[in-house]
């Protein structure tokens, strides 16, 4: 198999894709694809994880999903879902970096855009940024708003979605105040969480470690790499499997991502394609049990 990512920087990728934007959506994606795992995706009959998730794209296109994307949309459907009181409070949201008024903030506070991933600034000491660093804030978050997020990947359900940048509450673990805050993240399959990883030292060099429904620790490389530590079982763990069942009800495939913090569980976000689809699981038979268990039938 070809690696083209020895090859292909991600940056040069990144703006021979942006040139191809044009392209109807199964040839974008099939280059895209083939771009970062050296194979070329079957759109009639996908068998591998990431294959499949190019299908989804393209055959999957229910419109309720664009409000479980929109960061800001789905606080209502988790309110009634689950019930008040899973969301990180909301401080403010605007359709434009100058709109903001910082001094209205705490001096703690989580920025990022409700219509992309990779926008989330932590901003732990508001009175130390500089107005340099306002000034990298605002050119950051004037690039993201006018950034298409559909667009670079084909996912459907961040077509259309209003642009905005919002605030959240930075919440504390109470025992560890220093500590970034681990997220859990639920595979789900037809309402079913079947596997899941744990995100850590999101703040430096990101892990991810894979786990069973039973919490047993999974051979799987993906993205990033395992943690040189023991993980401990989360305390709610068998009520984050409950909340991610009831999240996912309905839907093909989602994962669903989670956060425990001071005794509660608290909703991150629902990501429909794990890596955009282009990443690949190792071992190559991960790749193919989780493609199984996506039903296009």
């Amino acid at each position: 198999m070809i690696d083209l990512r020895k090859i292909i920087s991600r940056d040069l990728r990144g703006k021979i894709m942006g040139a191809l934007a044009f392209l109807p959506d199964k040839l974008y994606l099939g280059l895209f694809y083939f771009s970062t795992t050296g194979k070329w995706p079957n759109f009639k009959k996908p068998v591998g994880y990431c294959e499949k998730l190019q299908w989804l794209k393209v055959n999957d296109r229910r419109p309720e999903y664009r409000k479980l994307v929109d960061k800001l949309a789905v606080r209502d459907h988790i309110d009634a879902v689950l019930g008040e009181g899973h969301m990180f409070p909301l401080l403010g949201q605007w359709t434009s970096f100058d709109e903001i008024d910082f001094d209205k903030l705490p001096n703690q506070f989580v920025l990022k855009c409700n219509h992309d991933s990779g926008s989330t600034k932590v901003i732990r000491d508001k009175d130390s940024l500089s107005q340099e660093d306002f000034a990298k804030m605002n050119a950051f978050y004037t690039r993201r708003l006018k950034h298409d997020f559909y667009h670079a990947g084909r996912e459907y359900p961040y077509m259309g979605v209003p642009r905005r940048i919002i605030a959240e509450q930075l919440m504390i673990d109470e025992n560890n105040p220093e500590k970034s805050i681990e997220d859990y993240k639920f595979f789900c399959f037809n309402g079913e969480p079947k596997l899941m990883f744990v995100a850590t030292d999101r703040d430096t060099d990101c892990k991810f470690d894979f786990y069973d429904m039973e919490f047993n620790h999974l051979d799987i490389f993906n993205i990033h790499p395992n943690a040189d530590k023991s993980i401990e079982k989360p305390a709610m763990f068998e009520e984050m499997k409950e909340l991610s069942a009831k999240l996912s009800k309905g839907m093909r495939h989602v994962r669903i991502d989670l956060y425990e913090l001071n005794g509660k569980i608290y909703f991150g976000e629902y990501t429909f394609f794990h890596g955009g689809g282009f990443q690949l699981f190792h071992p190559e038979e991960w790749e193919r049990r989780l493609g199984d268990w996506i039903d296009i039938t």
